[in-house]
């Protein structure tokens, strides 16, 4: 089964603001890295004073100008669409850029891509050593100064079995798929969610009423840069019956995010998380392990906790500026710091096989 691609950080600053976050090849600002919902209902969005509020004071590294065009990617992106190779990669324990999963169909995998590829170079570029999400960024084309669209290419350095060569890869608009199911191991249903995207939530949902009876649940978070907080919270209401799944404050006035009744309490839960993982999929994390509902295996979380809401322009543009801060059940806030796993993998070792451990002994009771 294929996987939604993975997820990159930040664009280069522009017009005095920086693109907050780019999760699944897409621009994704806004509902992605940690915009709210109008808290007495109403537009999906809340909307910080007028529409026409100018965008030049209150930015940070989180806050973000877009034009229309740009924004309409973004709304794509929530709807689980994409601009990209097809590629998912993995940063591995000597540093090198690994490819981990090559869409079904996509322009990679016509050009001979294949899991276990090394990617040595990106259009020249070494990226050895480097974050994993600036070779997705290179991948993507969100490096440049106007993101890559579809039709263009990327030219690959890459390395199978000591043989090196380059290739050349087009970028097309891919779907992504956010949720994915899989079984290795008797005993243990990884879920992997990649991003919060619409729909997200109840794809989770689906997955975990499909786990056989006995086996526990591995939910995989690594990467996973965000997305839409409120599918966020309402994945937070499939493993807990109830109560409360984040704070947050919008200017200074406080609001709450509850889960719904009903999740299932009851199935062993191990979450795997890494330095990808970001902002809403922070959010999930944090008010799993405060709420004593699941063990977190891995490695300290990115750190990013802000509040962004987007504010249309007379000109179409829209300006995201950062509002707030969200805090776990117990109060914490994860700007900087992240969320620090309740057993930290050391670099090198296997996160995945330590979860696997921790979820076998939860699951007899050792």
């Amino acid at each position: 089964m294929s996987r939604p691609r993975h997820i990159t950080s930040s664009r280069l600053m522009r017009r005095g603001a920086v693109l907050a976050c780019v999760f699944a090849g897409v621009l994704a600002a806004g509902a992605a890295t940690g915009s709210w919902p109008e808290p007495a209902g109403g537009s999906e969005f809340a909307v910080p004073g007028d529409a026409g509020e100018p965008a030049s004071g209150g930015h940070d590294r989180w806050s973000a100008v877009y034009t229309a065009e740009e924004y309409a990617e973004v709304e794509r992106g929530l709807e689980g669409e994409y601009v990209g190779t097809g590629i998912a990669v993995i940063r591995t324990a000597d540093g090198r850029i690994e490819v981990s999963e090559v869409h079904a169909g996509s322009p990679a995998e016509e050009a001979g891509v294949q899991p276990g590829d090394e990617i040595r170079t990106i259009d020249g570029v070494g990226v050895d050593g480097r974050p994993v999400t600036d070779a997705v960024g290179r991948l993507r084309g969100s490096d440049q100064e106007e993101a890559a669209g579809p039709g263009s290419t990327v030219l690959l350095g890459l390395e199978r079995d000591g043989h090196r060569w380059e290739t050349e890869v087009e970028r097309a608009r891919l779907a992504v798929e956010p949720v994915t199911v899989s079984r290795d191991v008797p005993g243990v249903t990884r879920v992997h969610v990649s991003s919060f995207t619409r729909g997200s939530a109840e794809l989770l949902r689906a997955a975990v009423e499909s786990v056989p009876e006995g086996d526990g649940i591995l939910l995989d978070l690594r990467g996973n840069a965000g997305g839409l907080l409120t599918e966020a919270a309402d994945a937070a209401s499939v493993f807990l019956d109830g109560g409360l799944v984040a704070t947050y404050d919008v200017r200074g006035e406080q609001h709450a995010l509850h889960a719904e009744a009903d999740g299932d309490t009851a199935t062993p839960l191990v979450v795997l998380v890494d330095g990808g993982t970001m902002s809403s999929a922070e959010m999930l994390t944090g008010a799993l392990q405060d709420r004593n509902r699941a063990v977190i295996v891995g490695s300290r979380t990115f750190g990013k906790g802000t509040v962004q809401m987007p504010s249309e322009q007379p000109d179409g543009s829209v300006a995201e500026l950062t509002v707030g801060h969200y805090a776990t059940p117990s109060g914490r806030t994860v700007d900087d710091d992240g969320i620090v796993p309740d057993l930290v993998v050391e670099p090198g070792e296997d996160a995945e096989a330590e979860a696997r451990t921790v979820l076998s002994g939860l699951a007899t009771g050792e």
